[in-house]
C-alpha cells in the first residue's frame, strides 16, 4: 500500500505493521533514494521486477515533479479535499464504471479490492468502502495463482492501471510543493544518473543532466557558492552541507554516467567550497552550516543516517571517491577524519548510520580504480565500459581517458591516467585494487574477472 500503484511512486511510510496504509505524501527524496536501491538490485541480482520498478518511479518523477526549467519539485501532498489519501482510493463501484466486467474482477484480485473497502475513515474509524489498491505477493505468484502466464498478466494488468490511471486524473489533485532544493536535486541527480547507465536509458541521464544544469545556473551566488532553495524564479538562503554534499554525489553519478568533465570540475569545485567553509578542523567531521553563514548558539554537526543520509555520510564517500579519482591523498585523510570524529557515535547503533557505513565499507575495501583507455565513440570502448555497468561493484571510480583527443583533458585531474594508453589499438582497461594495479588488458572477460577476484 505505500507504493502508488496507478500513477508510481512512493508515498511517504506506512502508518500500519501491515504496511497497507501509508501517509499519503510523496517525497522527493523518497524517489530518489528508492530508485537508487531498486537499480542497484536489479544490477546486484538481474530481477527485472526491481528494473521495473525504478524505471516507475522515474516515470513518476519526470511526468509529475520536474519543473519546466529541469529542477525537481519537493513534494505532493496527503490531502485532497480535505482528506487524507482520497485521491489514491477507490470503491468497487468505481471501478466497475470504469472497467469491464472481466477487467473488474482481475483488478479486484489483483489489488485486492473489497465491496466493503479495506481503508477506514479518519473521523469515523468505520470501513466506507474505500480502497487501498495494494499488492499480496509478486507478479509471479499472481500469475501462478492466476493460472495465467506472467507476460499475459503483465499485459492485462498494464491496460487496466493505465484506463483507472486515466480516470483519476480526472480528480482533484493534492497540492504540490514546487520548490526546488539543491540538496534533494542532488539526489534525484544521481539516482537518474545511475539509472541512465545501468538499465541503459538516455533520457534518465538527460533528465539528469537538465537538473543538474538547472541546479549550476540557477541556485549559485555570483562568487559560485551554491544557495538552497528556488522558487518563482527567486534563488535564497545560502546552502548548507547537505546542499554541497549531496549535489557533489550527484554530479559524481553523473560524471561516471557520461564521462563528461565539466560535471567532475563542478564536483571539484563545490567540494573545495565544502572543505574550506565547513569543517570542523579541531575535532573532525563537518557542521552544517558554513563558517560565513547566519551566526548561530550553536553549529551543529550531523551524522544521524534517517529519512535521508547525512552530509557527514556523504561527504566521507564523496572524499573518498575524488581522492581515488585525483590521487589526492588529502581527501582521502579528511574522509578518515570524518570516521574518527563519529566512531564512537556510530558504535553506539550501527544501524543508524548505515550511509556511513557505506563509506566506510568503501575505505576498507576492497575497493578497485578502473580506467578505460580508448576511442569514446568505438564500439570496442563502448563495450568495455557497458559490461563494467552491467556489474554490482559499488566500490569502485570509473575513469574514462578518451584517446581521439591528442591531450585529454581528464589528465589535468587524474595526472595518472597519462600512463594510461590504448594497446593494440584496442581499447583497454587498466584495474588497480587500492593502487596495487594488474597488468592492462583488451580483453572484457580479463577485465572482469580482475573485478571478481574478491
Amino acid at each position: 500500500g505505500i507504493y502508488d500503484h496507478l500513477g508510481f511512486g512512493f508515498h511517504r511510510y506506512s502508518t500500519d505493521s501491515h504496511w497497507l496504509v501509508p501517509h499519503f505524501e510523496k517525497m522527493l527524496y523518497d524517489q530518489a533514494l528508492l530508485a537508487t536501491a531498486y537499480t542497484e538490485a536489479y544490477q546486484a541480482t538481474g530481477k527485472e521486477e526491481y528494473a521495473r520498478t525504478a524505471g516507475e518511479i522515474f516515470k513518476y518523477v519526470l511526468r509529475d515533479m520536474q519543473s519546466p526549467e529541469g529542477g525537481f519539485y519537493s513534494a505532493e501532498d496527503a490531502d485532497s479535499q480535505g482528506e487524507e489519501g482520497k485521491f489514491y482510493l477507490w470503491t468497487l463501484s468505481e471501478i466497475r464504471e470504469v472497467l469491464s466486467d472481466t477487467d473488474v474482477d482481475l483488478a479486484a484480485r489483483v489489488f485486492n479490492i473489497l465491496e466493503k473497502g479495506n481503508f477506514t475513515g479518519e473521523v469515523s474509524g468505520r470501513e466506507n468502502g474505500a480502497n487501498i489498491l495494494h499488492l499480496t505477493g509478486s507478479v509471479t505468484e499472481l500469475a501462478a495463482d492466476l493460472n495465467m502466464p506472467e507476460a499475459d498478466l503483465l499485459k492485462r494488468t498494464e491496460a487496466i492501471r493505465e484506463k483507472l490511471f486515466t480516470h483519476r486524473k480526472k480528480r482533484v489533485h493534492p497540492q504540490k510543493d514546487d520548490k526546488i532544493l539543491t540538496d534533494w536535486n542532488g539526489l534525484m541527480i544521481a539516482a537518474l544518473a545511475k539509472g541512465g547507465r545501468v538499465l541503459d536509458e538516455p533520457g534518465y541521464t538527460d533528465a539528469a543532466r537538465r537538473a543538474a544544469d538547472f541546479i549550476v545556473t540557477k541556485l549559485r551566488t555570483p562568487e559560485g557558492r551554491l544557495l538552497h532553495r528556488y522558487r518563482n524564479g527567486q534563488a535564497a538562503v545560502p546552502a548548507n552541507l547537505d546542499d554541497y554534499a549531496f549535489m557533489v554525489f550527484g554530479l559524481l553519478e553523473l560524471y561516471e554516467t557520461t564521462f563528461e568533465l565539466d560535471y567532475l570540475k563542478l564536483a571539484l569545485d563545490f567540494n573545495r567550497d565544502l572543505t574550506k567553509h565547513f569543517p570542523d578542523e579541531e575535532n573532525g567531521g563537518f557542521y552544517f552550516t558554513a563558517d560565513d553563514a547566519e551566526n548561530l548558539l550553536v553549529r551543529r554537526k550531523e551524522i544521524y543516517d534517517g529519512a535521508i543520509p547525512s552530509g557527514n555520510s556523504l561527504v566521507m564517500l564523496n572524499l573518498l571517491r575524488l581522492g581515488r579519482i585525483t590521487a589526492d591523498a588529502e581527501l582521502e585523510q579528511r574522509a578518515a577524519g570524518i570516521g574518527t570524529a563519529f566512531s564512537e557515535t556510530v558504535r553506539e547503533l550501527p544501524v543508524a548510520h548505515t550511509q556511513l557505513l557505506v563509506a566506510l565499507d568503501f575505505a576498507i575495501g576492497p575497493s578497485y580504480e578502473i580506467v578505460i583507455a580508448g576511442d569514446s565513440n568505438s564500439n570496442d570502448t563502448k563495450e568495455m565500459v557497458s559490461a563494467v555497468r552491467r556489474h554490482f561493484i559499488p566500490n569502485k571510480i570509473v575513469i574514462l581517458r578518451p584517446t581521439e583527443e591528442e591531450s585529454p583533458r581528464i589528465d589535468d585531474i587524474a595526472p595518472f591516467t597519462s600512463y594510461h594508453t590504448v594497446s593494440k589499438g584496442k581499447a583497454t582497461a587498466y584495474v588497480c585494487l587500492n593502487y596495487k594495479c594488474e597488468l592492462p588488458t583488451t580483453e572484457i572477460s580479463t577485465m572482469l574477472g580482475l573485478l571478481d577476484s574478491e
